[in-house]
């Protein structure tokens, strides 16, 4: 993995810039795809076939604003222009395979990503926002001992046209009442190991042009590549962290990769993030049972990150075939919970939205053989809406039907 040296602060001081040279190229005789493109990109790649660069901006209208891809529909572009633009640009999105509801009302789809690989994304609902949880890699390279995507090791990265196109899949089957407001690269792979395409994904997000997402409303996730979470902060986006252990021997036990960045280094990088962007870190914490979820792991977070301004997410384990692993009981999760706040811990006990479509966090995968659809919650009262809510929930759904 090459890894990037540069500085947050250097990163952010300058305009991002996109020569001739580095837009991506369609090859011979074949249109690029949209969806690869920043604004930035798509004016220089118009430049370079001797078009208009304004009409980058009009074409971003019609896509990200108007979701018109037809260009005979894009009627302040010159007839010309219309008529070349097939020649020069493509805009295909993955294809969906499978398009999955749990009882809860998260949404979970699997996109085909060519030669037998595919990804997963998830729509979480809750008070006041939509969420999308994206993929940025078919597998993943980190391999933590509790997650589901690891298990199939990487495959490749996703690009840029990939990435967006989760996004728009998705949006385009919402209904006109409804918004994505929020998105987080928490699905499969590890943003950070794919930062060319993440990050390239975050300015077509966030422009005005685009799809015009506030910066606090995107979060990156990492595992802890510390040479290159300088990349979050120079993009003034939000960052998470999987700490998922009280201490480096914990936490080298389920995520091999504190043996290279152990928590003295992701600390300080975490430090570092704070004191370019003054956002909160929020550090993800999975409760795996008799192995991170003990009262006396609690008290080892709170004072392993009592020097980071942040706020700490706890996620019951979610299973999944062949993790090895269990989900606590509810009293555990509660009274670990119950402590990290006696000690004065900025907590949040997430629920496991999905969880019965395996859907949750951890719980992503490609396309296997054999691969469950559906599983039984009844184990948890934590487990995705309360009960009522679901009750609610599954009535409404049968009425529909």
């Amino acid at each position: 993995m090459e890894l990037n040296n540069g500085s947050a602060e250097s990163a952010s001081s300058a305009p991002l810039n996109y020569s001739d040279d580095n837009v991506v190229k369609p090859l011979e005789n074949k249109p690029v795809n949209f969806y690869s493109l920043t604004l930035e990109d798509l004016k220089a790649y118009l430049k370079g076939k001797g078009k208009e660069q304004f009409r980058a901006q009009q074409i971003f209208k019609w896509v990200y604003e108007q979701r018109v891809t037809d260009p005979e529909q894009m009627t302040n572009l010159s007839k010309e222009f219309r008529a070349s633009l097939p020649e020069i640009l493509s805009f295909e999105l993955p294809r969906v395979i499978t398009h999955l509801k749990s009882v809860d009302g998260t949404q979970k789809m699997l996109f085909d990503m060519g030669q037998g690989q595919s990804v997963e994304a998830v729509l979480i609902p809750s008070e006041g926002r939509l969420t999308l949880c994206i993929s940025s890699e078919v597998g993943c390279n980190i391999a933590c001992k509790f997650c589901f995507t690891g298990k199939q090791k990487l495959k490749r990265r996703l690009r840029t046209e990939e990435i967006v196109g989760q996004f728009m899949q998705i949006h385009d089957r919402l209904g006109e009442d409804q918004r994505i407001t929020n998105i987080v690269f928490m699905g499969m792979g590890e943003p950070l190991d794919n930062p060319e395409a993440v990050f390239k994904t975050i300015e077509v997000v966030h422009s005005p042009w685009g799809i015009n997402l506030s910066r606090k409303k995107i979060t990156v996730s990492t595992s802890g590549i510390v040479p290159e979470m300088w990349r979050v902060s120079a993009a003034k986006v939000r960052l998470a962290v999987s700490l998922n252990g009280p201490n480096d021997e914990i936490r080298t036990q389920v995520m091999p990769i504190n043996k290279r960045w152990n928590t003295t280094e992701l600390l300080n990088a975490c430090k570092e993030h704070y004191r370019i962007t003054k956002d909160k870190i929020t550090f993800e914490y999975v409760l795996l049972k008799g192995i991170t979820d003990q009262i006396e792991h609690a008290r080892q977070l709170v004072k392993l990150v009592k020097d980071v301004p942040c706020k700490i997410n706890i996620i019951p384990f979610n299973e999944h075939p062949g993790s090895g692993y269990e989900r606590p009981s509810d009293q555990t999760i509660e009274a670990f919970h119950a402590e990290l706040m006696r000690l004065g811990a900025h907590v949040l006990l997430r629920r496991s939205m999905g969880r019965d479509i395996f859907a949750a966090c951890g719980q992503l995968t490609s396309q296997v053989p054999n691969k469950p659809e559906s599983m039984d919650i009844s184990n948890s009262k934590l487990a995705g809406l309360p009960k009522y809510k679901r009750e609610m929930l599954q009535d409404s759904q049968h009425q529909e039907q």
